[in-house]
Parts: C-alpha cells; sequence; structure tokens
C-alpha cells in the first residue's frame, strides 16, 4: 500500500514563506527565505517528489515560489485568495503560521477537485509583469494628475501650486508607459502566432491592444481557458439566475466574484463598439429601441466580443463586420 501524500500549505509573504507540512494529521511547521535559491534548497532536502502543495495566487510575490517550483519540476496548485477564504468557513484569528497549516488542510480536503497549476508560456508571462507595471504607472499618473486640480486651489490661497513639477512627473510616466508598451509590441512581433492571433482579435470593434494583451495573459496565448462560456463567468459577465423554492424569483445578474480587471476592459471595449458604425452598434440601438435596458444590453455585447474573440482565434479569421447579429 502507497504512502499517502504530504499536503504542504504555504502562506507567502514578501520576504519570507511559512510552510505548513501535514502528513497524516500531523503538522509541521517551517519558515524560510521567500528567495528561489531558499526555496530549491528546501524542497530538495524533504525529498517532497509526492507532495500536494498548495499557495494563495499572491501575485509578484509568489513569483519566485512559482519559478523554483516550476524548475523542480514539482506539480502544485496555486489558488485564488478568496475561494480560499470561503471554503474555510467561519475561523478566528490570523497569523502566518496558522495560514499556512489552513492551506495544506485546504488541499487536503479539495486535491482532488482542484486543477493543478499550469505554467504560462515564457511571453504571456513576460507581458504578465510588464502589463502589472504598466497598471502601476497608470494609476501613478491618474494621482498626479489629479493634482493638478488641486493646484488650483493652492493657487486661491496664496500658495505656490508646483505645476511644472507635477508636468515633470507625468510627462516621465508618460514616457515609462510608452516603453512598457514598445516592449509588448517588440514580444508579441516576434512570435508569429500570437502577433497572428492579437491581429485577429483587434480586427474586432472596440478592442484594442490593452484588451488583446491581457486575453493573451488571462488565457496563456488561448490555451488555458478556451471555452467562451467559461471566459464569461471568470470575467464576470455570464448572469446567473436568483431562485430558491417560491419565495426568491429574481432576474439573472452577474455575480461579482470576478476579474475585475478584466472585466473593466471588456466594458470599455463594448463602450467603444458601440460608438463606432458597425454590426454590434446596430444590434445596440434595435435592442434599445425594443425597450431592453441599456446596461443589459451593454453586458450581452460584452459576451458577444469574448465569443468572437474565441472564435476568430480558433478559426483564424479576421472579424466579418458583415456578419448579421441576433
Amino acid at each position: 500500500m502507497q504512502n499517502p501524500p504530504i499536503f504542504i500549505g504555504i502562506d507567502i509573504s514578501k520576504s519570507t514563506l511559512d510552510i505548513c507540512l501535514l502528513e497524516k494529521e500531523e503538522a509541521r511547521h517551517y519558515q524560510i527565505q521567500n528567495q528561489t535559491a531558499s526555496i530549491q534548497s528546501f524542497f530538495k532536502k524533504n525529498m517532497l517528489k509526492k507532495s500536494l502543495i498548495c499557495f494563495e495566487n499572491t501575485g509578484k510575490y509568489g513569483w519566485e515560489l512559482i519559478n523554483a517550483l516550476s524548475k523542480l519540476k514539482l506539480n502544485f496548485y496555486q489558488v485564488n485568495a478568496f475561494h480560499l477564504k470561503r471554503s474555510i468557513g467561519l475561523v478566528r484569528g490570523k497569523n502566518d503560521v496558522v495560514d499556512a497549516f489552513r492551506i495544506a488542510q485546504f488541499i487536503q480536503k479539495n486535491h482532488k477537485e482542484t486543477p493543478a497549476y499550469i505554467p504560462k508560456g515564457k511571453e504571456a508571462e513576460r507581458i504578465q509583469i510588464l502589463l502589472s507595471k504598466r497598471s502601476l504607472l497608470v494609476r501613478q499618473r491618474a494621482q498626479h494628475k489629479s493634482l493638478k486640480k488641486e493646484n488650483r486651489l493652492l493657487k486661491s490661497l496664496g500658495l505656490p501650486a508646483l505645476d511644472k513639477q507635477t508636468d515633470k512627473i507625468i510627462a516621465l510616466l508618460n514616457r515609462q508607459i510608452l516603453e512598457i508598451e514598445n516592449i509588448i509590441d517588440k514580444i508579441i512581433e516576434q512570435n508569429e502566432e500570437l502577433l497572428k492571433n492579437h491581429n485577429i482579435v483587434t480586427s474586432i470593434p472596440g478592442v484594442g491592444k490593452i484588451v488583446s494583451w491581457n486575453m493573451i495573459v488571462k488565457t496563456n496565448g488561448y490555451s488555458k481557458i478556451s471555452d467562451p462560456r467559461k471566459f464569461a463567468c471568470y470575467a464576470g459577465i455570464a448572469p446567473f439566475s436568483q431562485k430558491s423554492g417560491t419565495s426568491i424569483n429574481k432576474k439573472a445578474r452577474v455575480s461579482h466574484l470576478a476579474d475585475k480587471t478584466i472585466k473593466k476592459l471588456l466594458h470599455m471595449a463594448a463602450m467603444r463598439a458601440i460608438q463606432l458604425d458597425n454590426d454590434l452598434r446596430n444590434y445596440y440601438i434595435r435592442k434599445v429601441e425594443q425597450g431592453k435596458n441599456k446596461m443589459a444590453v451593454i453586458n450581452a455585447i460584452r459576451n458577444k466580443i469574448v465569443h468572437r474573440m474565441f472564435a476568430m482565434v480558433k478559426n483564424q479569421k479576421l472579424y466579418d463586420f458583415n456578419l448579421q447579429m441576433s
């Protein structure tokens, strides 16, 4: 009879990793540095080939861990933090040691239903890192632009407005954002498949390069998620019914459990599409004239954009502007 696997929960912080090894209900705790060398040394030393490793998706703080585990060719699970929190149930107290133990318990109970982590392609991973940096710079630019409005109040109070310094910072941020975008363009241009899919997706009215770049990252080059319905659910644009017995019978609504970044981008794409002369705009006008709720129609257009992106990538065909929509 084979020995049961060791369930490993890892709580990630910026500098350290708290690791819980759960074996036959016995828990052992370790703490190591959040560095590739320390992670590889720990797992090589403990010979944990038959282990099931699980941790939260913590963004950039988990990059070292993912990189190290991938090099060691170990199977692991990266779980959405909200999913993990909901599955644990009612708990009291919180610290890194307890969190690592709870993550180990989670994978012990749910490893059969939880999909293992699929590493992103090299290009998709590089684009993801660059988009993360770009997002930070865009937020900083927005903050400095808002400062310019506050400068008007400073002037009225007889205080220096510091407009020149703010303009310099905004100009610097613009250059950095443009530099990142140029790097992403070069990454895509150097990959024939990504370039072809990028050109196909951006042929859809309202879909620009930012949407296309994020789709490459979220779908791992359209390999991780190939079903448009699943992606619509992931993006929070798929309506779900609200019914229970005879007392609850509400209209279908989209869930707030979604990737807010891609949802916002798809919304902007839909809003842009209905401003252009195309069949998506004709569909919007027709449905609104029939008395449909405007936001419901916008959400339908978001779904149509998603379905068309996946269908066009699958068939390797550019968008047909003469296609009639139902």
